[in-house]
């Protein structure tokens, strides 16, 4: 099994565990040293824009952005290549009092040997979202 099919799972698995609520085994399925980019690039979630790396930064970002709300994640397509897959997200996030956030976006999931995510990058538009909200 290649590494793009290790990615591929990792990244089902992922999926699955953040509708479970399982921060747990989502968690495990980093490698100690991944990164977590979700949105790439600068947001309030990311100031500096450089992810959140390490399992006790993921393990915050969980904590402050999973965590917030009730989470409907359906992957659309995936497309496994190299050591990576990119799948195409809908997302639905129910937030206190009823709240709904929409998002389409694309996450790319990279893996080691092992299986274990190394890299998650999340490509979607913070400001959109906020717009939502308003």
């Amino acid at each position: 099994m290649g590494n793009a099919r290790l990615a591929l799972e990792a990244s089902r698995l992922s999926g699955q565990y953040v509708e479970q609520g399982n921060k747990a085994a989502w968690l495990d399925l980093f490698a100690d040293d991944a990164c977590v980019q979700d949105p790439v690039g600068v947001s309030p979630l990311d100031p500096e824009g450089c992810g959140h790396t390490g399992k006790s930064a993921i393990a915050n970002f969980w904590d402050t952005v999973i965590a917030a709300g009730d989470i409907d994640f359906t992957i659309v397509s995936s497309h496994p290549a190299g050591d990576e897959c990119a799948n195409v997200v809908k997302m639905v996030n129910t937030l206190a009092g009823g709240i709904t956030m929409q998002l389409d976006m694309v996450v790319v999931y990279r893996a080691n040997d092992l299986g274990k995510i190394v890299s998650l990058k999340a490509y979607w538009d913070f400001e959109a979202v906020q717009q939502q909200l308003s």
